[in-house]
């Protein structure tokens, strides 16, 4: 069995932890299938180069309504596909060449599962290979979750790891979730062409959202899609090209093409954390406590595979504290996930942090919320945008900032202040009462939300 220092499972955040600081050590990484992880490879990366490439699409489409003669004529998917991802292959094999290529790297490229604690069994195309190590990072993440019916089927479905890579738009996509990963898909697609068809058994869209994002986004989202909400899909069946999906109120949907979007899972199960020690949740996610550690001597985890909030910022956030407490075990930093800013990158965009009004009410918080629109301020004006506004949340009396939330266009610049006023404590009325914005134009309707506060 050969030994290391260090081993490090799963080569997107993961990866992260091996600086310059680790040149000394005897470091493998262990990855199944792709260096970059999700986030380069099928996730926040091309996900977004495709939302802009849709904005692009869709500001043409509406440009009539300025006054300005334009037509969308080809949406050539291909290239732009081919575009998108023949950059991200590069880098992710510029990523897996620079471990090879280092002296005190292994890199072992197939499937890990814990034998024993710190043990692990390695199955590579080349054969198994058992190995073990003083300390361990798992950071193997998660992949989408696939329904029962899906699964039992035997038909062809696309998830975020494949959709973004086919050869053209289906003609008729039918998604299912309600999500963010969904959202934006849809987004992506109904730009490219696609009729959509949303199936959620929700109420509404992004329900993880404040129910007045979700409220107000279902209602903009509806004026362009199929929404049937409040279902649950019960039976696939066709071929592939031809599906028909049957829900539980009796109702069919016909589709060329399935994405199935309704979450992920953690990977723990397939790297048998159980037989290395290592306690997880009723979800899945490994057990960790302030400083990534698991109940395991010496294994930390970090990344999707144990987080309360699986977004790449907080993944690469976590790497980093693994890192500094792997060198400096006596002086161990912490992952706070009190306060995480958050984007959808839809149209019209949305950002929240901290609370929903939800969540407020349903701990009996004390609370007074301040609302601005879009239209109400000159830069929304400027944009005649009828639909965006900010709202804030905050303690009565305090003027404690509770929670914020954003949609419409620059929706993740403009929350920037109010994450700021609410990891230093800057309270409502001292924000508002700032003489020099970021921008303020551009700030406005944060600010008049704030000035909309009855404390």
């Amino acid at each position: 069995m050969r030994h290391h220092d260090l081993i490090v499972i799963g080569a997107g955040s993961g990866n992260a932890v091996i600086g310059e600081s680790f040149a000394d050590h005897d470091v493998a990484v262990v990855e199944e299938k792709w260096f970059g992880g999700t986030c380069l490879n099928s996730g926040c990366i091309p996900s977004k180069m495709l939302a802009y490439t849709a904005h692009v699409i869709e500001t043409v489409r509406d440009a009539d309504r300025y006054g300005v003669e334009a037509r969308l004529g080809e949406v050539r998917w291909r290239e732009i596909r081919d575009r998108i991802f023949g950059r991200l292959d590069a880098e992710r094999a510029e990523g897996r060449q620079g471990r090879l290529d280092a002296d005190h790297i292994t890199v072992y490229e197939g499937t890990a599962r814990f034998t024993g604690p710190r043990q692990l069994r390695i199955d590579t195309g080349d054969g198994t290979v058992e190995v073990s190590a003083d300390r361990i990072v798992v950071a193997a993440g998660g992949r989408p979750a696939l329904p029962p019916v899906v699964a039992e089927s035997g038909l062809p479905y696309e998830t975020s790891d494949t959709v973004m890579r086919i050869d053209a738009p289906p003609r008729r996509l039918a998604v299912l979730g309600g999500g963010y990963i969904a959202a934006e898909l849809a987004e992506v697609f109904h730009a490219a062409g696609s009729r959509i068809v949303i199936v959620e058994m929700e109420p509404r869209l992004l329900t993880g959202q404040d129910e007045s994002v979700a409220e107000r986004f279902t209602d903009l989202a509806r004026t362009r899609y199929d929404l049937r909400l409040g279902r649950t899909l019960t039976g696939l069946r066709g071929e592939p090209g031809a599906l028909t999906l049957t829900l539980d109120d009796g109702t069919t949907v016909e589709a060329d093409t399935l994405l199935v979007a309704t979450g992920r899972t953690p990977q723990s199960d397939r790297l048998d954390v159980a037989a290395g020690g290592i306690s997880t949740h009723d979800d899945g996610r490994i057990v960790v406590d302030a400083h990534q550690r698991t109940g395991v001597e010496g294994v930390y985890a970090l990344g999707d595979i144990c987080s309360p909030v699986p977004l790449k910022h907080v993944a690469n956030r976590e790497a980093d504290v693994v890192a500094h407490n792997l060198l400096h075990p006596d002086d161990l930093a912490a992952a706070d996930h009190t306060l995480v800013p958050a984007a959808v990158f839809t149209r019209p965009e949305i950002a929240s942090v901290g609370s929903t009004e939800q969540e407020c009410r349903d701990r009996d918080e004390d609370y007074v919320v301040g609302e601005a629109r879009y239209q109400d301020v000159a830069y929304g004006w400027a944009m005649e945008d009828t639909t965006g506004f900010c709202k804030v949340l905050a303690e009565r009396g305090t003027g404690r900032l509770l929670g914020a939330h954003i949609m419409g266009p620059q929706a993740s610049l403009l929350i920037q202040p109010l994450v700021l006023a609410m990891t230093r404590g800057i309270d409502a009325t001292s924000l508002a009462e700032e003489p020099y914005w970021i921008h303020p134009a551009l700030t406005e309707v944060v600010k008049q939300a704030l000035l909309g506060l009855d404390l």
